[in-house]
């Protein structure tokens, strides 16, 4: 798996590409809620459920139907405040959801993402998996491992993240001096 902080990183961003509202951190709060829910899965290591099971880790919680039920089910209790369509809604919050399956789909460890659970349960990861898995193991999440984790993590997302919002904020600095 990605680390929490990594998957709170894309949460913010994807936040940023659907214009959610800095100021209303509830949004981007759920959104990063959205983003870490799959890995509660990691509780069935500690009750004896096996990885490979649909219930296992990457499998059900990090599907295409859960991102849907689950944003679905975020988005019926967030648009009654009224702040927001939901359709924007919907999409941030399905896209944070789901974006813990896709970072998870390109580490380097464990037996792949099963997308399509509770339907199929094969596993599977994308071609090019270049993220350091982050260890389950609380006692190797730390020291050497972790610093091979966020070097890899800092490389192929967080940069790329921050060079997205740098290219939204110059094209948006761009087209207030044209309008202006």
């Amino acid at each position: 798996m990605a680390s929490p902080l990594t998957h709170a990183v894309v949460a913010a961003t994807i936040a940023v590409g659907f214009r959610i509202p800095s100021p209303t951190l509830r949004y981007w709060l759920l959104g990063v809620m959205c983003a870490e829910v799959a890995d509660l899965d990691v509780i069935g290591f500690w009750i004896g459920v096996p990885y490979d099971a649909v219930l296992g880790h990457r499998g059900v919680t990090h599907s295409i139907l859960f991102a849907i039920l689950f944003s679905l089910m975020i988005t019926r209790w967030t648009v009654r405040w009224g702040e927001m369509n939901y359709q924007r809604l919907w999409g941030f919050f399905f896209l944070a959801t789901f974006s813990h399956a896709i970072l998870d789909a390109l580490t380097d460890g464990g037996l792949g993402v099963a997308f399509f659970a509770p339907f199929d349960n094969t596993r599977y990861f994308f071609p090019h998996h270049p993220i350091a898995v982050t260890p389950l193991e609380p006692a190797h999440a730390l020291g050497p491992a972790a610093v091979t984790v966020l070097f890899s993590e800092a490389t192929w997302v967080w940069i790329p993240c921050v060079l997205y919002l740098g290219g939204r904020k110059l094209m948006r600095g761009r087209a207030t001096k044209r309008d202006g």
